[in-house]
């Protein structure tokens, strides 16, 4: 089989394929976006120039699975749940990572982070067990990941995780209740796409819906939304700074 790196199928896509669009899109929504958070670093004060940089890994990530992710979708027609999974495995966690480096600077420990972390890898590597090893039981994998995921929500939105960001208060308050919305409502578009792809009770429900769409989709709000949350934050912080300092 041929190499992946040397397949040149984007201009072999059909223009009524609109799967295969949104995999083109989000590829250079990704690679767009990782290049602004890369460039706008040294915009802003140190103290958020991990965050910034992080943001931009994500993206970057993203943009580079995509980019083998619609060469093979081109050529087999067939979703690339492997090349999605490993794109999740690595970027979901440095989401988590993001709460834990906006509450840093209100005391935030890196117990809250690795918490945040072994929840997001256990969501996605029942989520992968359900997908693509274990269809038959799709639904129990499905639950036990659900179960992982309203756990990171109860962290973020009534845990510990709240509390910090309370006692940090004004900005970083604020960003963190729009991440927290990301996650929420964002993330919840993912648990509609494996529904939507995998057999089960929900059939009727979710059946009809293509789950890579759903997928793409949900990977450009969320990635790229997290950034420019995290950059609104590192504006405000950095304005408020230098007016103190005038």
């Amino acid at each position: 089989m041929k190499s992946l790196l040397f397949l040149p199928l984007v201009s072999n896509l059909d223009p009524s394929d609109y799967v295969g669009f949104t995999f083109f899109v989000g590829c250079m929504a990704m690679m767009a976006a990782s290049a602004f958070f890369f460039l706008s670093m040294r915009s802003f004060d140190r103290k958020w120039s991990t965050s910034i940089l992080v943001s931009g890994l994500i993206t970057f990530i993203a943009a580079v699975h995509y980019f083998y992710m619609r060469d093979y979708w081109a050529e087999f027609g067939d979703s690339p749940t492997f090349f999605r999974y490993v794109d999740w495995t690595l970027t979901v966690p440095l989401m988590c990572v993001e709460f834990f480096l906006i509450l840093k600077v209100a005391g935030a420990k890196k117990s809250l982070m690795w918490k945040l972390i072994f929840l997001s890898v256990i969501m996605l590597v029942t989520g992968y067990i359900g997908e693509a090893i274990d269809r038959d039981n799709a639904w129990l994998w499905g639950l036990i990941s659900g179960l992982a995921y309203f756990a990171i929500v109860y962290e973020i939105w009534l845990g510990k995780a709240k509390k910090i960001a309370e006692s940090a208060g004004g900005a970083v308050l604020a960003a963190h209740k729009t991440l927290c919305w990301f996650v929420l409502v964002g993330w919840a578009i993912y648990p509609i796409g494996y529904m939507a792809g995998t057999p089960g009770w929900y059939d009727g429900i979710f059946g009809g819906l293509n789950l890579d769409v759903v997928y793409n989709l949900g990977d450009a709000i969320n990635k790229i939304g997290f950034g420019l949350v995290i950059y609104n934050l590192a504006v405000e912080s950095t304005e408020k700074s230098q007016l103190k300092n005038v």
